[in-house]
C-alpha cells in the first residue's frame, strides 16, 4: 500500500506547480520547453550519435569485409563463418549496449521540445552506418574498413571527456552542487534552471522512496504487459532477418547472380533519404503507426527476395531474377530505416518506470544480443536447406510482428511518462 500511495503521489496532474514527468528518465520537463539548443547540447548529441554510428557500422562491416578476411587469411568458408560469428556475438553486445545507453542518456539531457528529433536523429546513425559500411565497403579492403569504423569509435572516446553527466543521475545520487551545474551548462548561461531543477530534486526525492525492483521482480503481473512489449519488439526488430541481410550480403548477392559493388550501391543509396524521412515522421504519425508502415515494408521485401529465388530455381523470368531480388532487398532495408531499426529502442526508453528501468533494459539488450547472434548463426543453415524458405520465414516473422505491433505496442506520441505507466502497469489499480 506504501508504495502505492508513493506511485500516486508521483503520478501528479499536469496542472500548474505541479511536477511534470514526461519521459522514461525521471526527467522534468517543466520549465524546459523554453531551452534551446546550446552548444554543449549539440556536442552531447553528436557524441552520442557517434556511439550508434559505430554500433551501425560493426554490423554493416562483415559483408562485404567477409569474402576478403578469408582470401586474404587463406581460411575456409566454413573457419571464416566461424570466426566471423565469433566477432559477431562479441561485438553484438557492445552493439546493444549502444542502442540502449545512447537514447537513455539524450532523454535524460535533452528538453521535452527537442527530445522526439534528436534522439530519433541519433538512433537514425545506426542505419546510416549500416549504409555507409557496405557503400565504402565496395571499394575498399576490409582492412582500411576497419580503420575507418575506429574513427567513430575515437570520436566517442575522446568526446566523453566534454560532455556533461546526466543531471538526473548525479541528482538521484546526491551530487547537488555538480547536478545544478550539469543542468545549467545544458540549459545556457542565461537560462534560469531554478524551476526545473527544483523539480527534478523532488522527483527524486519521492521516486527512491519506492524500492527498485531486482529483475526477479519485473515477473510479476503488474510488468508483464511492459515486458512483453519490451521484449517482442527486441525478437521482431531481429527475427525480421537484418542481420541474415546485413552480415551475409555478399552470398545473397552471388546466389542471385548480382555483382557485390553493383548491389551495395543500390542497396544503399536509398536507406539515407529514408532515414531522414523516418526521423521526420515519427513526430507527426507516431511511433506505432510508423512501425507498422516498416514492418509492413519488410515483409513484402522478404516476400519479394524470397520470390525472386523461386523464379530462379523454376528458371523462369531468369533475366528479371537479379532486379527482383535487388527490389526486395532495397524494400526491405530502406523499411527497416524507416523505423523498426531505431523506434523500438526509443519505446523501451519510455515505456519502463524508472525503479525497473535498469533491470527491464538489460533483459532487453540480452534479448536483442541472443536473437542477434541466432540469426547470424542459422542464416546459412537455412540456405542451404532452402534459400526462397529463409526469406518466406523472415517474412512471416514480420507479419506476425504487424499484428503484434497493433494489437500490443502502446502508442507514446504526445502522452506524459504518467498516462503510459498508469495504462501499461495499472499501478493505481
Amino acid at each position: 500500500m506504501e508504495d502505492e500511495e508513493l506511485a500516486k503521489s508521483l503520478l501528479v496532474a499536469q496542472q500548474p506547480g505541479n511536477i511534470q514527468i514526461s519521459n522514461g528518465f525521471g526527467s522534468n520537463d517543466t520549465g524546459a520547453s523554453a531551452s534551446g539548443v546550446t552548444a554543449v547540447l549539440l556536442l552531447s548529441a553528436f557524441v552520442t550519435a557517434c556511439s550508434a554510428f559505430a554500433g551501425g557500422f560493426v554490423a554493416g562491416y562483415s559483408a562485404p569485409a567477409e569474402s576478403g578476411i578469408i582470401d586474404d587469411l587463406g581460411l575456409s568458408v566454413a573457419e571464416g563463418a566461424w570466426l566471423l560469428d565469433l566477432g559477431r556475438l562479441s561485438l553484438g553486445f557492445g552493439y546493444g549496449l549502444t542502442c540502449y545507453v545512447a537514447p537513455t542518456y539524450l532523454s535524460e539531457i535533452t528538453p521535452k521540445n527537442l527530445r522526439g528529433g534528436i534522439t530519433s536523429v541519433s538512433m537514425a546513425m545506426i542505419p546510416v552506418s549500416v549504409s555507409v559500411a557496405y557503400l565504402i565497403g565496395s571499394v575498399i579492403n576490409w582492412r582500411a574498413l576497419a580503420l575507418i569504423g575506429a574513427i567513430p569509435c575515437l570520436l566517442l572516446l575522446f568526446g566523453l571527456f566534454f560532455i556533461p553527466e546526466s543531471p538526473r543521475w548525479l541528482a538521484k545520487i546526491g551530487r547537488e552542487k555538480e547536478f545544478e551545474a550539469a543542468l545549467q551548462c545544458l540549459r545556457g548561461k542565461n537560462v534560469n534552471i531554478s524551476e526545473e531543477a527544483a523539480d527534478i530534486k523532488d522527483y527524486t526525492e519521492n521516486i527512491q522512496k519506492i524500492p527498485e525492483d531486482k529483475i526477479l521482480d519485473l515477473f510479476q503481473q503488474k510488468y508483464a504487459h511492459l515486458l512483453i512489449v519490451g521484449i517482442g519488439l527486441m525478437v521482431l526488430q531481429q527475427f525480421g532477418g537484418l542481420n541474415g541481410y546485413a552480415y551475409y550480403m555478399n552470398e545473397i548477392f552471388e546466389l542471385a547472380g548480382v555483382q557485390s559493388i553493383t548491389g551495395f550501391i543500390v542497396v544503399s543509396i536509398p536507406q539515407i533519404p529514408a532515414i531522414a524521412l523516418g526521423s521526420i515522421l515519427i513526430e507527426k504519425f507516431g511511433r506505432r503507426t510508423l512501425l507498422m508502415v516498416s514492418v509492413t515494408g519488410e515483409c513484402l521485401g522478404c516476400f519479394l527476395t524470397g520470390l525472386s529465388f523461386v523464379l530462379q530455381n523454376l528458371n523462369w523470368w531468369m533475366d528479371a531474377t537479379p532486379t527482383l531480388m535487388l527490389s526486395g532487398i532495397v524494400v526491405f532495408e530502406v523499411s527497416y530505416s524507416l523505423g523498426i531499426g531505431s523506434i523500438p529502442w526509443i519505446i523501451i526508453s519510455e515505456i519502463f518506470p524508472i525503479n525497473i528501468k535498469g533491470s527491464a533494459g538489460s533483459i532487453c539488450n540480452a534479448v536483442n544480443w541472443f536473437c542477434t547472434w541466432l540469426v547470424s548463426f542459422t542464416f546459412n543453415f537455412l540456405v542451404e536447406w532452402s534459400p526462397a524458405g529463409t526469406f518466406f520465414i523472415y517474412g512471416s516473422m514480420s507479419c506476425l510482428g504487424v499484428l503484434f505491433i497493433a494489437k500490443l505496442v502502446p502508442e507514446t506520441k504526445g502522452r506524459t511518462l504518467e498516462e503510459v505507466q498508469e495504462s501499461l502497469t495499472h499501478i493505481l489499480q
